[in-house]
């Protein structure tokens, strides 16, 4: 044993900087090798950083966390010769695969999705371009139009899309096609008129359709005091990266849902903050220099 160890001793010392890279074989020192994989592991890391993105967003977090302790428990259990819990986990493992098809095949499907519509300068950040004073500017119609509705008390549910496209549910209501304004919202939604029932859907600056039918979302955990309305919201935020804007018929507080995720009681600013923020991602420096709107006071608070 002592002989052995000596010997490895002894290969260390005769290592030196100078003849280290004698050692190496001839495929490491060649320079396309080393710019191949620095590619390749710059390339995995991106693509491990994206998933560890997108799980952290959606209910796949609490998959990951099961997945991990069951691989925990099957190490340890392999370790110790468990042959019982060995053998179950190993055909759980066996339908696995298919159960995770199965069950979060609207995150697999909003993830391809992405994915499909990605462009190349989305890997280094998106250029917005001509884009945000579009947005900007429909964005400041909404809220005007949401805060004279939660002065009303008129029930709203409207859908702005993004990247993925909702075509799906603008076919179940009725084509509008108009550039968006805080007076055709407000009429769309004012109460006992034909397209008040059901969701506006907004791309960009236009009004592409009323009326329509979104899913209601499958959460168990959803509080049973929440109405239509915001379930809907949740269900159509759960298939897409739309942000969906909710204002309550009972309470007049208006409500925002991304990623399933419902934010409510929101001030105008607050509200034109977070449409922004969703849309255009700007920085938290930028988010405070968006200008308010003058003369509009927030979301009227009321007692629930």
């Amino acid at each position: 044993m002592y002989s052995k160890l000596g010997d490895a001793m002894n290969l260390f010392d005769n290592i030196t900087f100078k003849n280290f890279f004698r050692l190496l074989p001839g495929d490491l020192l060649n320079p396309m090798t080393i710019i191949g994989a620095l590619i390749d592991i710059a390339i995995i890391t991106y693509i491990i950083y994206k998933l560890i993105t997108f799980v952290r967003e959606t209910r796949a977090k609490s998959l990951l966390q099961g997945l991990i302790l069951v691989g925990v428990i099957a190490i340890v259990s392999d370790i110790l010769n468990l042959r019982t819990i060995t053998f179950l986990i190993d055909r759980i493992f066996a339908f696995a695969v298919l159960a995770i098809v199965v069950v979060f095949q609207p995150e697999i499907r909003r993830a391809l999705q992405k994915l499909g519509t990605g462009t190349l300068k989305d890997l280094f950040g998106p250029s917005n371009g001509d884009y945000e004073p579009k947005i900007t500017a429909m964005v400041e119609e909404v809220v005007k139009a949401c805060v004279e509705m939660s002065a009303s008390y008129t029930g709203a549910l409207i859908v702005i899309e993004k990247e993925i496209k909702v075509g799906e549910y603008i076919i179940t209501g009725t084509k509008i096609e108009s550039i968006i304004s805080s007076e055709l919202i407000l009429s769309i939604f004012m109460k006992n008129t034909p397209l008040h029932d059901g969701a506006i859907i907004i791309r960009e600056d236009c009004l592409v359709a009323a009326s329509c039918y979104l899913p209601l979302t499958d959460n168990k955990r959803v509080s049973k005091k929440l109405g239509t309305r915001h379930r809907a919201a949740m269900g159509i935020s759960e298939v897409s990266d739309c942000i969906v804007i909710v204002v309550s018929e009972e309470t007049g507080k208006i409500s925002k849902v991304t990623d399933g995720k419902l934010q409510s009681n929101l001030s105008s600013d607050s509200l034109r903050i977070a449409i922004l923020n969703w849309l255009i991602k700007k920085t938290e420096k930028k988010e405070k220099k968006i200008p308010s709107l003058k003369g509009k006071k927030g979301a009227k608070k009321t007692k629930t």
